[in-house]
């Protein structure tokens, strides 16, 4: 794990992260969603960006999500693409997809030195079920230095 040192910069690495997608705004749908999470444990919120079509059926949807527990804060970016199955006669589809996350981790080391940061890569895959009208469920699995697992409901914005 990379050793960060400050508060500000893990702010400007987030804010860089977020401008990377800030060109699609234009075409985008923005979400709220909120959750819990296995390894931490802890509770999440966050939001998220989701792009027009990138090819049939595939979006870009980064999200960001601050979470709660476990002794430790978590701020997670997720750089997802998903792949949505419209589900026939159905106001609801289908979506699969993953992508790299980047995982900042704020904790007392228990030294007595105070708080200690830490930052992790992972790789998410995600699965989840939308209705047309922007409420939504998901699973979402993590390897590396992701979160083991994350339930997560939100409602897209259209």
């Amino acid at each position: 794990m990379l050793r960060l040192r400050t508060g500000l910069e893990i702010l400007t690495i987030m804010a860089t992260m977020m401008l990377v997608a800030a060109p699609a705004l234009a075409q985008a749908h923005v979400g709220v969603r909120a959750g819990a999470s296995a390894d931490p444990n802890q509770f999440f919120f966050g939001a998220h960006i989701e792009t027009k079509e990138i090819a049939p059926h595939v979006t870009f949807r980064p999200n960001v999500e601050i979470g709660f527990g476990d002794d430790m804060t978590a701020l997670s970016a997720n750089f997802e693409v998903v792949y949505s199955i419209p589900l026939k006669r159905q106001p609801w589809r289908v979506y699969v997809g993953g992508g790299p996350a980047a995982n900042f981790y704020f904790f007392n080391d228990g030294s007595g030195n105070g708080d200690d940061t830490d930052f992790g890569g992972g790789i998410n895959f995600v699965g989840g079920l939308q209705h047309r009208g922007g409420f939504f469920t998901e699973i979402k699995f993590g390897v590396i230095d992701s979160p083991d697992f994350k339930f997560t409901v939100g409602y897209a914005f259209r």
